[in-house]
């Protein structure tokens, strides 16, 4: 039989009181059919009882009329479980997809340090391997557990009625079959949970060095990759192992414990044949009980293992689904009002870590309409700075405020609908380029569309393609070149129309072509707008209205090109020490177009 462990139960019943539960009409109706497909269970052996009598009496009319009832009965017994089965998937795949639905919701709308935590492939892997415990266990739950306890509870109904005493002698097998059955479902569940989390980092493995795969045949890497690969996956294969050896002791019991119950009913009833107590239709209709009681019990028998690894699964996804974002508005939050589009960050200080302060004690503003360049070493601080402004993550002291207004007491939708961002990582998915394009104004029009993209000197490119704006740009836009995914995230932002842009390094990866057409393309993006960049190459930033030097997560400077070079400190060094080319175009000409009548 199947036991629930005590931290089980309440998983079970939570599965029931927030999945299930608006499926109880159509679950009642599977109970009506489990219960017909017990008791009709149930009638086998008497049925087969009544025959051997009736051969015996040399009774004509009930040797006549009893395959009638046979196929009435297995009738009965077989629409009921069609039904049954139909009722359950329809329940079953309802549930799953509901479950898989809100994970993802509750996924998408976790925080950025929350979904860092386990890499894409370990969260995707949530929804295969995991939901394939759930929805196995979900499925048995209606197949074996209930339609298995209705049939022995018929069958068990038929012994008793046929002999009880017997009955009783032969139940004396069950606790001996039972304790062990629920020792290794506790161990499956322990090694289920072990097996769940290595896929899931086998998964990112793989994930992980497939995309590096460029980087790992310029080092020659590919034997490294091999090795590190082929041990998890092995790891992998040794937890199943453990599991399967776990499973495969239940066989042995489960048919032990049945052969002693047959063996001692064989002792007893073929005794009392022999001394004509009993008849051999009472004889051939108790075995009959015994042996076709036995299916159920060994079904139930192994359903506690599958119990146990979606157990698992289950905890893993409510752990998940318990876990509420950080960045979450406050009571009463009101909709931000741009009326300059300043930003200040006033005494602020951030950490990612306890141990480890990303920003500290920064204070800055960024003048409503200008364009401020964030300048420093990789890991000053910059796109942290950056980050803080949509509230992809909070600040722990100090505040960051637009137009007077802290991020913090504004609603989500109108703060993150005011700013816009392009990057050096453009980031399209697997659709159109007119709707990765709409992704900016959702419901905007095809001409709203083409018109963002002419102005980010995307649409003649997009007209060039075999199905023009209704090309497939594929996975991660792999099948656009480098400057036409960055072009496609401009005229995104384009459409978008935020006041307030930030541009974290948009043209470091591209070609000098590239460069040239998204810089003109940024120059008419920035006019008018409240613009925060992150520059590495000095020679981009000349012309920005405010120059803020960051290093070691402070701002140690801050004033223009010129003051800067002058007071000859941070950024003189900084600027000494890189190799410019003040002839290129870069943001110098995007500042001219954007300060142009």
């Amino acid at each position: 039989m199947a036991r629930l462990p005590g931290d089980t139960a309440p998983l079970i019943a939570r599965l029931w009181r927030e999945w299930l539960s608006p499926h109880r009409g159509t679950l009642a109706i599977v109970l009506v059919l489990v219960a017909l497909v017990g008791a009709s269970t149930g009638l086998y052996p008497a049925l087969i009882k009544a025959a051997f009598d009736a051969f015996d009496r040399k009774d004509a009319t009930a040797i006549a009329y009893g395959p009638l009832v046979v196929v009435l009965v297995t009738s009965l017994r077989g629409f009921a479980l069609f039904g049954q089965t139909v009722l359950t998937n329809r329940v079953v795949t309802r549930v799953e997809a509901d479950m898989q639905i809100a994970l993802y919701g509750h996924m998408i709308d976790s925080d950025l340090a929350q979904i860092g935590r386990e890499s894409p492939a370990a969260l995707t892997q949530r929804f295969t391997t995991d939901f394939s415990f759930i929805k196995e266990a979900l499925t048995r739950i209606s197949t074996v557990l209930l339609r298995d306890v209705a049939m022995l509870i018929g069958l068990v109904g038929a012994l008793i009625w046929m002999d009880p005493v017997l009955t009783l002698v032969s139940a004396v097998t069950v606790p001996f079959v039972a304790g062990p059955i629920g020792r290794i479902g506790k161990k499956l569940r322990r090694v289920s949970t072990t097996t769940q989390e290595q896929m899931g980092a086998t998964a990112s493995l793989i994930s992980e060095s497939l995309q590096g795969a460029r980087i790992a045949k310029t080092f020659a890497l590919e034997g490294y990759l091999k090795v590190r690969t082929a041990a998890a996956l092995d790891e992998v294969r040794r937890l199943k192992m453990k599991s399967a050896n776990a499973r495969g002791r239940l066989d042995p019991l489960l048919e032990i414990g049945g052969g002693l119950a047959v063996a001692v009913v064989l002792v007893l009833v073929g005794h009392r044949v022999l001394n004509g107590d009993r008849t051999v239709g009472d004889f051939t209709g108790y075995v009959a009980a015994l042996l076709l009681a036995a299916q159920p019990a060994r079904a139930l028998g192994n359903l506690n293992a599958i119990l146990q690894e979606a157990a698992a699964a289950l905890r893993r996804y409510f752990d998940m689904m318990d876990e509420a974002p950080t960045i979450r508005e406050v009571p009463g939050a009101v909709p931000l009002r741009i009326e300059r589009g300043e930003i200040r960050f006033e005494a602020l200080r951030f950490r990612y870590r306890a141990d480890t302060p990303a920003l500290e004690g920064i204070d800055l503003t960024v003048p409503a309409g200008s364009v401020t360049a964030l300048v420093g070493r990789s890991g000053s601080g910059k796109s942290s700075l950056l980050n803080l402004v949509p509230r992809l993550y909070d600040v722990d002291a100090g505040r960051v405020t637009i137009d007077g207004q802290d991020v913090r007491a504004v609603t989500l939708a109108s703060l993150r609908a005011a700013v816009a961002v392009v990057s050096q990582e453009v980031v399209l998915f697997d659709d159109t380029v007119a709707a990765n394009i709409a992704f900016g104004r959702p419901g905007a029009s095809r001409e709203a569309i083409e018109a963002a993209a002419r102005s980010a000197a995307a649409h003649d490119f997009v007209s060039a393609l075999p199905e023009g704006y209704d090309f497939r740009v594929g996975p991660g836009g792999g099948r656009l070149s480098g400057g036409e995914r960055q072009r496609v995230a401009l005229a995104r932002a384009f459409l978008k129309d935020a006041p307030i842009l930030l541009l974290d390094e948009a043209t470091s990866a591209l070609d000098s072509e590239s460069e040239r057409l998204v810089q003109d393309a940024l120059g008419k993006l920035m006019r008018g707008r409240t613009v925060l960049v992150i520059a590495h190459r000095l020679s981009t930033v000349r012309d920005a209205d405010l120059i803020a030097v960051m290093e070691g997560g402070h701002v140690i400077e801050t004033g223009r090109h010129e003051a800067l070079m002058a007071a000859g400190g941070a950024y003189a060094r900084l600027r000494r020490l890189q190799i410019t080319d003040d002839t290129a175009p870069a943001l110098d000409s995007g500042v001219a177009a954007r300060s142009a009548p």
